[in-house]
């Protein structure tokens, strides 16, 4: 007969194992917020690899090796899911992911975003901003018209990015710069806008203002954080007696991501900052 006692001192166990974050820089601290305030009880562990950020301008082999790289340490930390907080990560890398590591569950910021929007959208008609390879990817765009999408609006904002770690979200250069690259999405064109980037939700307020009321913004990372939260509940993971630890970890320059990333969380990071050393 099974040892009933031994089966649920396990299951307690799993439900205790930390969720593992990564990205290619420090812009995922923004997911990593997102899914603190949803799952206050969850324990967090962050990579962002910031000695190799940017991902866009590498090749895809290049970018599923340090995705493999990335989970690989994580789960050296006894994560029991992995988002993947990286557009660039999630276009070219999660189902490789899924394939080299079938026993622990991979979320994507890509797909969540997607179906996010699908459930916001009237028209049928979405936009998407992310940064230059994000857009250029075509990831968005295939995603959404398979899920019913009658068109998909892309523009990249490159600038965006420089802007947020900055701390220039809400001034007037941050406004002209939104309305620069918000045209296409103007009249009418889109009633759903993606925020593809991981930096992108911190310009939310600037960017709702100049997109106006008629189109409805999807914050990824928000998307990101219910999905996780489904897949844990139907999973049986969900950790409702832990205390909310959090772990940061990044390959490069501590210092630099210790004052940005303090900045996204509002809160003070250094005290559990720690360079990481991947395989």
């Amino acid at each position: 007969m099974p040892n009933n006692s031994r089966m649920r001192d396990n299951a307690g166990k799993e439900k205790e194992k930390p969720i593992g974050i990564f990205d290619s820089g420090i812009g995922g601290l923004t997911v990593l917020h997102a899914i603190g305030q949803l799952l206050p009880k969850e324990e967090l562990v962050y990579l962002g690899d910031t000695a190799r950020v940017p991902y866009g301008t590498k090749s895809a082999e290049t970018v599923i090796r340090y995705s493999m790289e990335n989970s690989r340490f994580l789960l050296s930390k006894g994560v029991k899911a992995i988002v993947v907080a990286c557009n660039s990560a999630s276009a070219t890398s999660i189902l490789e992911l899924r394939k080299r590591f079938p026993d622990i569950p991979f979320i994507g910021v890509i797909e969540a975003g997607v179906e996010e929007a699908m459930q916001v959208t009237k028209s049928g008609n979405v936009g998407v901003i992310g940064t230059s390879a994000t857009i250029e990817s075509g990831r968005y765009k295939k995603l959404l018209l398979e899920k019913g999408a009658k068109s998909v609006v892309g523009s990249a904002c490159p600038l965006f990015v420089p802007l947020a770690e900055e701390g220039w979200i809400d001034n007037s250069i941050a406004e002209d710069t939104a309305k620069i690259y918000l045209k296409p999405f103007g009249g009418g064109v889109v009633d759903t806008l993606i925020l593809g980037c991981t930096h992108y939700p911190l310009l939310q307020k600037t960017i709702a203002k100049v997109c106006g009321d008629r189109v409805s913004l999807v914050n990824s990372a928000e998307a990101v954080a219910k999905k996780l939260k489904n897949l844990l509940e139907s999973e049986n993971l969900l950790n409702e007696k832990g205390n909310g630890r959090r772990k940061y970890f990044v390959t490069d320059s501590p210092i630099r991501a210790e004052k940005v990333g303090s900045r996204f969380l509002g809160e003070n990071i250094a005290p559990s900052l720690e360079l990481a050393e991947l395989d």
